[in-house]
């Protein structure tokens, strides 16, 4: 299985909006104990084992629009069903903290899905983390590639971490059981209703 985090490579994205899906994997790696991450399929990829069987993880160093290149690329190489692909992402449709697990579907204007798409075929499975709209569209493109704000952090953090401890429902398939163990696992945390996105940060 691919669980694959989008995003794009450098210390100048590491902390925006739009890198959240890598922000996933690297805790899903220190949660599973990780092989150290290394260069391959054109991403920085480690293994490790969850459920009992190996996976490996991906963060494709392509930048977000050429994703699909780098995912094609392992997907042919291990033979690797659209069903076995997980893809992490961040969506602005969806209110700051909440979460989604769907298959398949439409891009919603992310160029990182409609990469893969291109690449790989439709009916991957994608978990989608809520960062929120910034209310105009002509503002959505800085609010992605800003840093989350000093107040998103907590909840950012303790999202992936949750993410990251449930992995196993994943990867046996279990989308909407991981769903709901997220959502009641932040509701507990005290997350279960950040109103709206932080002010991006400059």
């Amino acid at each position: 299985m691919l669980f694959v985090g989008l995003g794009n490579p450098g210390a100048r994205y590491a902390g925006n909006r739009h890198n959240i899906g890598f922000m996933a994997v690297d805790a899903i790696a220190r949660r599973h104990n990780a092989s150290p991450w290394r260069k391959r399929f054109q991403a920085d990829t480690a293994e490790c084992t969850i459920a009992g069987e190996r996976h490996l993880l991906m963060k494709p160093q392509t930048f977000m629009n050429e994703s699909g290149r780098a995912v094609a690329e392992a997907a042919r190489f291990f033979k690797t069903e659209l069903a076995d692909i997980i893809v992490f992402y961040d969506e602005i449709d969806l209110p700051a903290s909440k979460l989604r697990v769907k298959t398949g579907g439409g891009n919603a204007g992310h160029n990182g899905l409609r990469s893969i798409t291109a690449h790989c075929g439709n009916d991957y499975r994608r978990v989608r983390f809520g960062i929120g709209h910034p209310g105009m569209k002509e503002l959505v493109q800085h609010h992605v590639l800003s840093d989350f704000a000093k107040a998103d952090r907590p909840w950012v953090e303790t999202l992936i971490d949750i993410v990251a401890d449930n992995a196993n429902i994943l990867a046996k398939g279990q989308d909407s059981t991981f769903q709901n163990r997220v959502h009641l696992a932040m509701d507990a945390k005290g997350f279960g209703d950040v109103k709206a996105p932080g002010k991006p940060t400059d």
